[in-house]
């Protein structure tokens, strides 16, 4: 994809998708005032396993090619971001809490960037089997581990490297979230599919999607030229 292409028919992603797995409703999961910690445990690590559920999703309906694509000049493609967020998550529900990943890939411990992209020899099927493989282990730690259960992050500051499993759910939480987020930005500009079928992107045609394009681009046009003119 370059600045050439024509910008994708927006088509939201359905209700049904592969993402609703992780849209569960509402719950009354945190309702009380002070919720005792296998509560807060459960919240955290169904948001958890919501994000999980949402940037899979991504890859849905992608050939090799398209999920591989960098579309920033940095690289960011959906299959790296899934690749590197299981990386991720097997190092900080892993080794973190001395319980590391069996068999773990050697591009799990490289700085070289080699976990934000599939290699030659890595298979679209083969990062999401992977992917499945490290969500499987970090719920077993969940599982296992008490929210004030202790790790180490080898990777951190010294100052910060003694943690709890709360600590690094909320982490993970995140971590997830942002590149779930990413990930939706990039899908939306290779081929046009937008949201996680939440509810939360609005409802219009592909004209009112295009209409609505070129109003803002106008406002950005105005914006820029009063600013050429202060």
């Amino acid at each position: 994809m370059s600045s050439a292409d024509a910008v994708p028919e927006v088509h939201p992603a359905t209700a049904d998708g592969p993402a609703s797995s992780g849209n569960a409703a509402l719950s009354d999961e945190g309702s009380t005032p002070h919720p005792d910690a296998a509560a807060v445990k459960q919240t955290l690590h169904r948001y958890l396993q919501k994000h999980r559920a949402a940037l899979l999703a991504k890859l849905d309906g992608l050939a090799e090619r398209q999920a591989r694509w960098p579309v920033t000049p940095t690289g960011t493609n959906v299959l790296g971001l899934v690749k590197h967020v299981a990386g991720v998550q097997a190092g900080y529900f892993g080794a973190v809490f001395g319980r590391p990943l069996p068999d773990a890939p050697a591009w799990l411990d490289a700085t070289d960037g080699s976990d934000m992209y599939a290699a030659a020899d890595e298979t679209l099927d083969d990062v999401v089997a992977f992917h499945h493989r490290s969500a499987a282990h970090a719920d077993a730690t969940i599982d296992a581990l008490d929210l004030d259960a202790r790790g180490t992050v080898p990777w951190w500051p010294e100052e910060h490297r003694e943690v709890t499993l709360h600590r690094i759910l909320v982490h993970m939480a995140y971590e997830t979230a942002r590149h779930a987020g990413h990930a939706d930005i990039v899908r939306e500009m290779l081929d046009g599919l937008a949201g996680d079928g939440d509810g939360n992107l609005a409802e219009k045609t592909t004209e009112e999607w295009a209409a609505w394009r070129d109003h803002l681009a106008d406002i950005a046009e105005r914006a820029g030229l009063r600013e050429l003119h202060a």
